[in-house]
């Protein structure tokens, strides 16, 4: 397996937004932070103000991750300041996931990260996706606030 980042083309921001809107709602709407009715919309309105110029949005950084040349995901890396990124998405295409390609995607993105300057790189992940959370762990990544919430 040898996985690389290559910057989105235009066709592949529009297939990802697409895709990314309406995940992202329901990623929502599962964790329990949005109802169903206007949810997408939410989404939507959240992926404008992040990436105002699409693809070309200063300091955002998207990426197809290639196996050779099978498409198996996305990422999406922000630079917030001049030490610190975020990673807002990524994203291993079904039928691709737990062969190893997200783990790879993130140490890619950690080399992209230093070269462009980034002394951290942050993220969230929702409480109820333990596999996300493992992975993270298992690069080093570590918990710097806990949201919880019961409901009554």
């Amino acid at each position: 397996m040898t996985v690389i980042l290559k910057t989105m083309n235009s066709d592949e921001f529009r297939q990802y937004l697409d895709y990314a809107i309406e995940n992202f709602a329901n990623e929502q709407i599962k964790s329990g932070n949005w109802k169903q009715e206007g949810a997408n919309s939410k989404a939507a309105e959240e992926h404008k103000r992040l990436l105002p110029d699409g693809p070309n949005t200063d300091n955002n950084y998207l990426f197809t991750i290639l196996d050779g040349d099978l498409k198996v995901g996305m990422v999406w890396l922000a630079k917030k300041d001049d030490n610190k990124g975020f990673i807002y998405d990524i994203n291993i295409w079904k039928g691709n996931q737990g062969k190893g390609y997200g783990k790879q995607a993130m140490k890619q993105v950690e080399i992209i990260a230093k070269e462009i300057g980034l002394k951290m790189i942050g993220l969230h992940v929702f409480g109820y996706n333990k596999v996300a959370r493992g992975l993270y762990e298992q690069l080093g990544y570590v918990e710097t606030n806990i949201k919880m919430e019961k409901s009554l």
